[in-house]
């Protein structure tokens, strides 16, 4: 898998990222956001808390509306917004 970063961002002392990629299982572009407090440091182990969106989001909301990038700079997690809704239906797919 080949990612490609989109957006990188100064964010409550941290970093937000959002990535995309291509899944040759759903035959399209995916997207994921990626926050990295700077409290997490290279080759130390850090929790991590994956966001999985309902049906009718991208987890684009997430990443811009809820602020939750704060909690994890203060508490020193990292956080990854997942993209559970393909832009393609699945009839498209087996049709």
């Amino acid at each position: 898998m080949v990612l490609e970063l989109v957006s990188s961002s100064r964010c409550f002392n941290g970093t937000q990222k959002v990535y995309k990629h291509f899944s040759h299982e759903l035959s399209c572009e995916m997207k994921f956001s990626f926050y990295e407090p700077l409290t997490v440091k290279e080759g130390n182990p850090a929790d991590v808390l994956f966001y999985l969106p309902g049906a009718h989001s991208s987890g684009e909301e997430f990443t811009t509306q809820v602020g939750c990038q704060f909690h994890a700079s203060k508490y020193g997690f990292i956080l990854v917004g997942t993209d559970t809704s393909p832009r393609k239906t699945l009839y498209s797919m087996y049709s």
